[in-house]
């Protein structure tokens, strides 16, 4: 099969305004699908993993209040 991803597709819900504020935290250079994937293969502790750095904080680590 042409195009075969070499990891599926994985869902799951999150709040649209904590996704958006994820999105806002991940640095420029990176994206949110690997911060995730760091995370969880911290999360089950996979040899060498370690979990992703966190940004300071900024205007994503308050929830919005509109």
């Amino acid at each position: 099969m042409p195009n075969q991803p070499k990891t599926p597709v994985s869902r799951f819900r999150i709040d649209a305004e904590l996704w958006q504020a994820f999105g806002d935290a991940v640095p420029d250079d990176t994206d949110r699908s690997d911060v995730l994937r760091r995370y969880v293969a911290y999360y089950c502790r996979r040899p060498g993993a370690k979990p992703p750095e966190r940004p300071p904080a900024g205007p994503w680590s308050e929830p919005s209040t509109d």
